[in-house]
């Protein structure tokens, strides 16, 4: 019946964006508690930096790969590690950045990701296709930033800005039409499928957010 299907996905999607603003919540409320209470300065003078983006790249490892094996609470506990992980790493944008614009460019990437999201779950295109070259593009991205690190170059640093941004546009699209065809696949436990699809979606939108702020963002003298 197509009308249940439809419930069922609108039912999955709202659980999806439920917990991903959960995530995003979390990881403000810590980000803004590590910069304000001082927190940030210790982590980054005892080096200790380096030692967390590592922890967070095995919690994002561990969730793709135990994903389906995990128990739905475990998986729960697994994303919320990450979010807060992700919190006090994202304290380094009220370092870098104004305020003020670190609150406006939160609320464009949020208009963007809307309307991003709408688009994803009104195409009834099957975009499984876009996957592999989706990767493909992630890790040239990645590599192309680690590069810009050391070439220093901002007309190189605004181009890597906006191929990413462009990037995670698409793929914001991709995994919200994911999150639509997913339900369907029964091998997937449904009490955990929309922490899996909320975790996309909240990289989806911290590396928009990210981007957005590179790009546009006003940085402190």
């Amino acid at each position: 019946n197509m009308k249940d299907d439809v419930n069922v996905q609108n039912k999955i999607l709202g659980k999806t964006f439920f917990w991903m603003f959960l995530g995003l919540l979390g990881s403000g409320i810590i980000a803004w508690y590590t910069y304000s209470s001082g927190l940030f300065v210790n982590i980054v003078t005892s080096g200790s930096f380096g030692v967390l983006l590592i922890v967070e790249l095995v919690a994002v490892l561990l969730f793709s790969f135990l994903f389906r094996k995990l128990p739905p609470v475990a998986v729960g506990i697994l994303y919320f590690i990450y979010a807060m992980l992700n919190g006090i790493t994202l304290s380094v944008v009220f370092v870098v950045y104004e305020l003020y614009s670190v609150v406006y460019l939160f609320a464009i990437s949020a208009l963007v990701f809307g309307i991003l999201a709408f688009i994803g779950y009104k195409t009834n295109k099957d975009l499984s296709s876009w996957g592999p070259y989706i990767t493909v593009f992630l890790i040239a991205g990645i590599v192309l930033s680690v590069i810009n690190l050391f070439i220093k170059n901002s007309a190189f640093d605004l181009f890597i800005d906006w191929l990413i941004l462009a990037l995670f546009c698409g793929v914001t699209i991709y995994d919200i039409n994911k999150v639509k065809l997913l339900q369907s696949e029964s091998n997937i436990d449904q009490e955990k499928i929309h922490i899996y699809c909320a975790m996309q979606l909240y990289l989806d939108f911290i590396n928009i957010f990210l981007r957005i702020l590179s790009i546009f963002g006003n940085r402190k003298d």
